[in-house]
C-alpha cells in the first residue's frame, strides 16, 4: 500500500530512537516486507528464520538487531527489539485521522450532551442525553451512543459502533466497526416453566488505551460492572460476558468466548477461538493456546492447552475410539496392578 508520507532515515532514527548506519538523507516513503520491499521502502528483520531473505532484499533500509547487522550491507536502523521498532514505524506511515471538529448536520445530539469543542461527531451518529465526550474524541458515522455514557480524550469510535447506556471509555480507546458495548448480559432464572429475565443493572467500564476489534461484543454487568483494564487489546468477533474482568495489558485473540463473571489476570494471552467457562479465575501471565477450553481455574502463570493435536482424519477417528475406552483401560490397569502387588507380597 502506498503512502503520501515521507521521511529521511535520520528523521526516522530520531523519532524511533534508533542507531542509524548508512545514508542519513535516504528518503523512505513506505514500509515493506523483506521479500517484497522496493527502493524507497523500509523493511525489518525480527525473526532469524527469514535471514536468508536479506541477500535479495531491495529495501532502502532495514530495521534489525546489532547481532544481525553484519548480514546486511545496506542502510540499517539498529534496534534492541526490531519488531517493536517496526510497530512504532507503522505509526509514522498510518493514514491520518485528521478531521474537522464539530457535529455533522445529519447527526442527532441531545441538547444536554457535554461535547468538547475539539471533538467530532460524524454523519448519522446518534448521541443520547447525559453523555460526556472529551477533547479530540471521534464518533464515527452511524454510531449510537446511549444515555449517560462517558467517552475519554482522543478515543475513537469508527463507523457503526454501538455503546449502550452508561458505558465508560477511558483515554485513547479505539473501537472498530460493528462492535456492541454494553448490551444485556445473558442472565435468566428458570421458575420451573420458563426463563425469567434478570435485568442487567451494571455497566461496562473500559480503561485507557484499549483497542477493540470489529464485531466484538462486551456485555454489561448484572449488578457490578464488566471491566476491561488499561492497555487490553481485543481482536475481532470476541464475546465477553457480563461481569467479566480483564486485567491490564492482556490480549484476547479472534473469536474467543469468555462466559460471565470470569476474571482474567494481567498480561494474559487467550489464543484464537479459545473459551473460558464462567466464574473462573485466571492468574496473571497465563497464555492459553488456540482453540483450548479453560474449564477450571488457573492459579499459576504459564502456557496451557487443551484438545487433541492435528492429525489425519483416519488417525483421529481411531484415536477417538481409544478416548472412549480410557475408563475401561484405566479400570483394567488398576486390576492388573492389584494382581501384581498380590503376587509380589506372596
Amino acid at each position: 500500500m502506498s503512502h503520501k508520507k515521507s521521511y529521511t532515515l535520520a528523521e526516522i532514527a530520531k523519532r524511533l530512537d534508533l542507531k542509524l548506519v548508512g545514508d542519513e538523507s535516504c528518503e523512505i516513503h513506505a514500509l515493506g516486507t523483506l521479500s517484497n520491499a522496493v527502493s524507497g521502502q523500509l523493511s525489518f528483520l525480527s525473526n532469524s528464520s527469514y535471514i536468508d531473505q536479506l541477500a535479495d532484499c531491495q529495501a532502502s533500509a532495514v530495521i534489525l538487531s546489532e547481532e544481525l547487522a553484519g548480514r546486511w550491507s545496506g542502510n540499517a536502523l539498529i534496534a534492541a527489539n526490531p519488531y517493536v521498532a517496526f510497530a512504532h514505524a507503522t505509526a509514522l506511515f498510518a493514514p491520518g485521522n485528521e478531521v474537522d471538529a464539530g457535529v455533522h448536520p445529519s447527526a442527532l445530539v441531545a441538547e444536554d450532551v457535554q461535547l468538547d469543542p475539539s471533538a467530532t461527531v460524524a454523519a448519522g451518529a446518534i448521541i443520547e442525553s447525559g453523555t460526556r465526550i472529551a477533547a479530540s474524541a471521534f464518533i464515527g458515522p452511524g454510531c449510537f451512543v446511549g444515555a449517560d455514557c462517558i467517552i475519554g480524550e482522543a478515543s475513537r469510535l469508527t463507523a457503526n459502533v454501538t455503546l449502550y447506556h452508561g458505558t465508560v471509555l477511558g483515554r485513547q480507546v479505539v473501537i472498530h466497526s460493528g462492535s456492541v458495548i454494553g448490551a444485556d448480559g445473558f442472565g435468566y432464572a428458570f421458575d420451573g416453566k420458563q426463563s425469567v429475565k434478570i435485568h442487567q443493572l451494571g455497566a461496562v467500564r473500559i480503561g485507557d488505551e484499549v483497542e477493540i476489534g470489529a464485531g466484538t461484543t462486551i456485555d454489561r454487568g448484572a449488578i457490578d460492572d464488566t471491566v476491561i483494564g488499561q492497555g487490553v487489546k481485543i481482536d475481532n468477533q470476541v464475546q465477553i460476558g457480563h461481569n467479566c474482568h480483564i486485567g491490564e495489558h492482556s490480549v484476547i485473540c479472534g473469536c474467543v468466548a469468555i462466559a460471565g463473571s470470569a476474571r482474567i489476570g494481567k498480561y494474559c494471552v487467550l489464543g484464537g477461538a479459545s473459551g473460558v467457562v464462567g466464574h473462573l479465575n485466571i492468574a496473571d501471565g497465563v497464555q492459553v493456546s488456540a482453540m483450548s477450553l479453560v474449564d477450571r481455574e488457573i492459579t499459576e502463570p504459564g502456557v496451557y492447552s487443551s484438545g487433541t493435536g492435528f492429525m489425519r482424519t483416519s488417525q483421529w477417528k481411531r484415536s477417538t475410539v481409544r478416548f472412549r475406552q480410557l475408563d475401561e483401560m484405566a479400570r483394567k490397569l488398576k486390576e492388573l496392578e492389584k494382581r501384581t502387588d498380590t503376587k509380589s507380597t506372596d
